[in-house]
């Protein structure tokens, strides 16, 4: 895929497919066709939120179950792109002129692998599908490679689980990168990245109990377990707006490991607070909920600040809000400290990749080091502006050594009047790798020394 790969902020968690979209017969072969032209525009370089987003605000796009099941589709194959594309590289004898019936290809391999049992399903709404698509004329084509894959399959999987990227699902480069970082689990952190996300609430302590939120969940008919303080983990992803007081702010959704953000920067009432990269706001309310603070949010994106507006007017909480590069004091700094800053940097996204599998392709090796150079330029910036004594949170969700413990050590290094505060456990940095119930967060609290 082309080196085009969406921005940090892109990359915050967000969007995810659902986990159990079921796709009836008769409309699978329009799933594969639509879901085949996002696949196409992903493998083209373009990210997979907005190639979904471009789609649905087409005139008679999908909607409600079938939107769904061309999310579940798109998100499925991508995560096993990296497979699909092995193998079909040995089905076929020369590359496809037509991007969009080899993504629905790629589609129809990753539905085969995982629905062996609707393997003839698949594979007739897959050759419809292709009827409808670049003039119908690779129709028997599609027939043929599937029904390869089927006669070949076994010969073909084992084939492709000696190969890293095959089996892994990852690009070379980042396989590299996590058994040089994390040599002990690089498998797990892998396997995680290929599975669905789970899908966690923080409860607006502000204006319900967490037990009594679980509460109505459960007179919902809906399975949840409490997580933390203010977290309730759910025990399968479904729409918010099936979500007990969810428009009356009570809830918001927000990853487990993200949640741990806010209150290591141990906010009190009165405080001037700085989200330096805030959008798309849930840790900004979240650091609203704990205390009556004086807080800016800035973002340089301002359609994603638009997302922080709408958040906290949902959670009827107030911030000063401004569109800017937090490098750029300048633009939005009026001169006052901040007691205390959450430098939420960007940064590759690694540790969310299973609710962002087009990142896995579009990302290159490179992208890590210019990151890693604008992590820096950010704490910089933004140790200027705070108080002394005050606290700093750098975080990302990366599990990449060169932007998480290497970053903060280069940066304590350069900075003698910084003082790398432990945790509660007595660490000085905190890897969260991805786990079933969690995505992937580092957290490093940084004191600017009077």
């Amino acid at each position: 895929m082309p080196a085009k790969p969406p921005t940090g902020a892109d990359a915050k968690p967000g969007l995810h497919e659902s986990s159990a979209a079921v796709t009836p017969p008769h409309r699978l072969a329009d799933s594969l066709r639509l879901a085949a032209a996002v696949v196409a525009e992903v493998i083209g370089g373009h990210n997979l939120n907005q190639a979904l987003a471009a789609r649905w605000a087409r005139r008679n796009g999908p909607v409600g179950a079938a939107r769904a099941a061309v999310m579940d589709l798109a998100y499925s194959t991508l995560r096993a792109y990296g497979r699909g594309d092995f193998l079909l590289a040995r089905l076929m004898q020369r590359p496809l002129q037509s991007a969009e019936v080899r993504a629905l290809l790629l589609l129809a391999l990753a539905r085969l692998e995982a629905r062996p049992a609707d393997a003839h399903v698949t594979v007739d709404q897959a050759v419809e599908a292709a009827a409808n698509m670049a003039g119908g004329r690779f129709k028997g084509l599609v027939n043929g490679v599937l029904r390869s894959f089927l006669r070949q399959g076994e010969d073909l999987k084992a084939t492709a689980a000696r190969d890293e990227v095959a089996r892994w699902q990852h690009p070379a480069w980042w396989l590299a990168r996590l058994q040089a970082d994390h040599p002990e689990c690089w498998q797990d952190i892998a396997a995680i990245g290929n599975g669905h996300p789970p899908m966690a609430l923080r409860v607006n302590r502000r204006r319900v109990a967490p037990a009594d939120y679980l509460a109505r969940l459960e007179a919902a008919g809906i399975l949840a377990d409490l997580r933390g303080e203010a977290g309730v983990l759910l025990a399968k992803p479904l729409p918010v707006e099936r979500l007990p007081g969810f428009f009356d702010g009570l809830a918001s959704v927000q990853d487990l490991g993200a949640q741990q953000a806010a209150p290591l920067l141990e906010v009190r009432d009165g405080m001037r607070v700085l989200d330096a990269c805030a959008a798309p706001g849930g840790k900004t309310a979240h650091l609203l909920e704990l205390a009556d603070l004086d807080l800016t949010a800035l973002d340089a994106d301002a359609m994603r600040m638009e997302r922080v507006r709408d958040n906290l007017a949902r959670l009827e909480l107030t911030a000063r809000l401004a569109v800017a590069d937090c490098r750029a004091l300048d633009a939005w700094w009026d001169g006052r400290p901040f007691d205390r800053i959450l430098a939420d940097v960007p940064c590759s996204a690694s540790g969310v990749v299973r609710r962002h599998p087009d990142i896995k392709w579009l990302r290159r090796d490179a992208d890590i080091a210019a990151f890693a150079a604008q992590q820096a330029q950010i704490l910089e910036a933004l140790w200027r502006v705070l108080a002394p004594n005050g606290k700093l949170l750098y975080a990302t969700c990366s599990v990449f050594w060169e932007e998480n413990g290497g970053q903060v050590a280069d940066f304590a290094a350069r900075h003698p009047g910084c003082r790398r505060l432990p945790f509660a456990d007595g660490d000085l940095e905190r890897h969260l790798l991805p786990l079933t119930e969690h995505d992937g967060f580092f957290y490093a609290l940084l004191q600017k020394c009077a």
